[in-house]
């Protein structure tokens, strides 16, 4: 039996999104846009097929490490990604909260 290959991340900047990649294959994805020096993040989903592996919490974990490496700041709009954040404090210097300006700004900016 092939053992699988680790899943791979890697940001998408033209769709504004990180995905997760199983032998090639799309998993899944975390939705963003970008404001300010903050990436908001708002739509995570792992494909039905891939669901149970644990890989949204692969995806969103090396999507943060990203935006840290990158010097934004996380705003978790997304349920997931939100509550992500309440079990690994290590991010939490780089967390912002949700505001309504910012849940009006997003709402803005996916209309476009």
């Amino acid at each position: 039996m092939t053992q699988a290959a680790a899943p791979v991340v890697r940001e998408v900047d033209a769709r504004h999104r990180y995905e997760i990649l199983v032998d090639e294959a799309s998993a899944g994805f975390t939705a963003y846009r970008d404001r300010d020096g903050q990436r908001v993040f708002f739509h995570t989903e792992i494909d039905d097929a891939f669901a149970g592996q644990g890989l949204a919490s692969v995806l969103v974990r090396e999507a943060l490490a990203h935006v840290r490496d990158t010097g934004k700041r996380i705003v978790p709009v997304c349920p997931y990604v939100a509550k992500f954040l309440k079990k690994h404090e290590e991010f939490s210097d780089i967390t912002d909260p949700v505001t309504p300006e910012i849940l009006q700004w997003l709402e803005t900016a996916l209309a476009r």
